[in-house]
């Protein structure tokens, strides 16, 4: 291995260090404990016979946060740690976990996005994408995405003959070939978020639109009720994701523009950004409380939200229930006529 003094960038202040510790320390503990409870919640109602889409969605969100809160103890020890053994490992094996959960995080809160918005405007048809199938489809295949590549980033990471003393970043510790495989999760963590936040933007101002039209021709009726649910739903998940999210991908790109000037002020914003970003896993619960009525009364919280005429028409939930339906007796049915081919 080669060290190389003379070129590192390392804009970090060690008075800063403590407090970096202290709120990500704090994000730890309450994401744990948070969405270790969400996790039981899911696990406990994972066998009911009709599983929703959106459902998945949430459990595969709540999966994403727990893995994130798991690797938070790498970020940690890489502030409390400023040796090059210890960086080199957070940069090898923290770093991928923690991104790859952010993006994962991101992916999902579109899909549940998209999946309410078809609702709304679909909720008497029955739709493939509707259905459980689909989101498990969708779910595993985002994982599978995102973890094959990671096997190849962790050998060249180990296998990279690069260590700068006092490094900051892990940009400087990476090879040709894992700067090339980088820069390519880069762009593609770019084209991710652009096209998620543009959705959930969509769908918000979508949602809305239909929300005003209702009420203009049935007003207090309950579908105008259930409609204004649905947005207020919509409205929790874009603003957790706008508060978590955007202002790092704000940053990301001046930083990245900029980073060979080493500059202190976009290093420090950067830090603080990716520190927001980890928020995700202490507001999640959050939209979990506000799209899941069984959650809301495992937490007894269900009589904040209920309505006096719940049970007086179709409501989404129904709906989603009968595509749900559809989908098991399609499925049931080609089962059937196989076994008479046979």
């Amino acid at each position: 291995m080669t060290n190389n003094n003379s070129t590192v960038c390392n804009p970090v202040n060690e008075l800063s260090l403590p407090g970096f510790i202290f709120f990500y320390s704090l994000v730890f503990v309450v994401g744990l404990i948070l969405n270790s409870y969400t996790l039981w919640f899911h696990l406990c109602h994972a066998r009911q016979k009709v599983q929703k889409s959106w459902m998945i969605y949430l459990r595969n969100l709540t999966a994403a946060d727990f893995l994130l809160c798991l690797g938070l103890p790498l970020r940690i020890a890489d502030y409390a740690d400023r040796s090059d053994k210890v960086h080199l490992f957070y940069c090898t094996f923290g770093a991928p976990v923690f991104y790859i959960n952010m993006y994962i995080s991101i992916l999902l809160m579109g899909y549940i996005a998209i999946n309410r918005y078809m609702k709304i405007f679909h909720h008497l048809r029955t739709s493939f994408l509707m259905t459980a199938r689909a989101a498990l489809f969708v779910s595993g295949a985002t994982w599978v995405f995102f973890l094959v590549p990671t096997p190849v980033y962790i050998i060249l990471m180990l296998n990279t003959d690069k260590v700068f003393s006092g490094a900051s970043t892990c940009d400087v510790l990476q090879s040709e070939s894992v700067h090339i495989l980088y820069k390519l999760f880069h762009a593609g963590a770019a084209i991710i978020f652009l096209s998620v936040f543009s959705s959930l933007v969509f769908c918000y101002c979508s949602a809305s639109r239909r929300v005003l039209q209702i009420q203009r021709r049935q007003e207090g009726s309950f579908n105008s009720n259930k409609l204004v649910k649905s947005r207020r739903n919509m409205l929790v998940l874009v603003s957790v994701f706008c508060v978590c999210f955007l202002p790092y991908h704000l940053v990301r790109l001046p930083y990245i523009i900029f980073q060979e000037q080493c500059s202190v002020v976009l290093y420090y914003l950067k830090e603080v950004t990716v520190l927001i970003s980890v928020f995700n896993v202490c507001l999640d619960p959050l939209i979990y409380v506000f799209l899941c009525k069984e959650f809301r009364a495992q937490l007894n919280l269900q009589h904040m939200f209920s309505t006096s005429k719940d049970n007086s028409s179709i409501s989404v939930s129904e709906a989603e229930d009968k595509a749900e339906k559809w989908e098991s007796n399609r499925a049931s049915s080609e089962n059937a006529e196989s076994h008479e081919l046979r």
